[in-house]
């Protein structure tokens, strides 16, 4: 069941749709920033919410690779997997990032605080490879730069 604060906080967003299905992206979104995650209870008081199929908001939230479908940890690291970054030292960074927090694509540090994910593009290529933690952009990443990204994060 939404909460009253998230009720609220997806009313607002809707009001920039004219239907309000067109929203369903903002509705996950908050409602991921208050509880970290979309489980399926989540998808189903959206789906009530907004009027729709749980299936319908399901579609929506498996295709937006920004909505996590389970737990993640505190912190979440993508990494661009696109050609460029491919062509620009991916490899090496991921066996890096890989190695040095104990984890592989897809996984979360045993103490929550980190989850590593793969994206199909940041649209920073000019600057590849590229990383996105927490919703900023890092660029031109190297094996020995990593750790100093992902330290800024406590």
């Amino acid at each position: 069941m939404l909460s009253d604060i998230e009720r609220d906080e997806i009313e607002e967003a809707l009001k920039h749709y004219p239907d309000k299905r067109a929203g369903t992206i903002d509705a996950l979104l908050l409602l991921q920033r208050h509880r970290g995650w979309i489980s399926d209870e989540s998808l189903l008081d959206i789906a009530q919410f907004l009027d729709m199929t749980r299936e319908d908001v399901d579609g929506v939230a498996t295709f937006y690779n920004l909505i996590f479908r389970r737990p993640v940890g505190r912190h979440v690291l993508f990494m661009c997997d696109s050609i460029s970054c491919w062509i620009m030292g991916y490899e090496r960074v991921r066996q890096q990032l890989t190695s040095r927090y104990g984890v592989d694509m897809g996984q979360t540090t045993n103490d929550g605080r980190l989850t590593i994910l793969p994206i199909a593009c940041l649209g920073h290529c000019e600057r590849a490879p590229a990383i996105m933690m927490d919703g900023d952009v890092y660029g031109n990443v190297t094996p020995d730069k990593i750790e100093c990204i992902v330290e800024k994060y406590k």
